[in-house]
């Protein structure tokens, strides 16, 4: 399989974080998926954001889940760019996706959206928490799902086989050995975040992973040439 470059939020190193002025950036770069995050509104919209809250990310404030879709569109998320809903990404590019989400909840509002578009060959889904991948893989059979972790051990490789998902993402500064084995006799892949320099690329690459998910676009040029 080629190594694969997963866009972090489209191309966040040098655009506004998960606007359509990023994803738009990441595909003209390239990269072969782009990741993004989802958040229900209010009145059950689901928009792009990382944060539960908007204040980072734009000249509001407050939680995503106090505002309706329409206050939410009234923010500036960077450029002028205004904080898009999911199936804006999906008609403004192409490329395959990966749909990072945060509770069941969201899992079931995806879960519509991808019936209502079969997307079960572009959208793969992924999450911290377990409870949302085994949801979205209940009702949306046949989905590929990912297990992401930050802080970890080797249990990480148990726990993503129970819920059924087939690739683990996971933070590189925790990265072993030993997990990377352990993954790869389950028969997971492994996509390694944030990869960021050329050091970082050289790590992953050494490790034997199946990607990188980066903030800048450069890594796609020269992570064929990295070994």
């Amino acid at each position: 399989m080629n190594f694969l470059t997963i866009g972090h939020r489209g191309v966040m190193g040098v655009e506004p974080e998960n606007t359509l002025r990023s994803f738009v950036a990441a595909q003209a770069a390239g990269l072969d998926l782009i990741e993004l995050d989802l958040h229900l509104s209010k009145d059950g919209a689901l928009v792009v954001m990382h944060d539960a809250d908007v204040a980072r990310t734009t000249d509001g404030k407050g939680p995503i889940a106090e505002k309706t879709l329409a206050e939410l569109r009234e923010l500036d998320a960077g450029r002028g760019e205004r904080i898009p809903v999911f199936e804006e990404v999906l008609d403004a590019v192409k490329a395959p996706l990966q749909a990072e989400i945060k509770d069941v909840a969201a899992a079931r509002a995806l879960a519509e959206v991808m019936h209502r578009r079969d997307l079960v060959a572009r959208v793969e889904v992924i999450s911290f928490h377990d409870e949302a991948i085994a949801e979205i893989a209940r009702l949306v059979p046949g989905v590929r799902t990912a297990l992401v972790a930050s802080r970890y051990g080797t249990d990480v490789v148990e726990r993503a086989t129970a819920v059924g998902a087939t690739t683990l993402v996971l933070n590189i500064r925790r990265l072993t050995l030993e997990i990377v084995e352990r993954a790869k006799k389950a028969d997971l892949r492994i996509i390694g975040w944030v990869v960021n320099t050329q050091d970082d690329l050289r790590l992953v690459r050494a490790l034997q992973l199946d990607g990188a998910t980066t903030d800048y676009p450069e890594i796609k040029r020269t992570g064929r040439f990295t070994a």
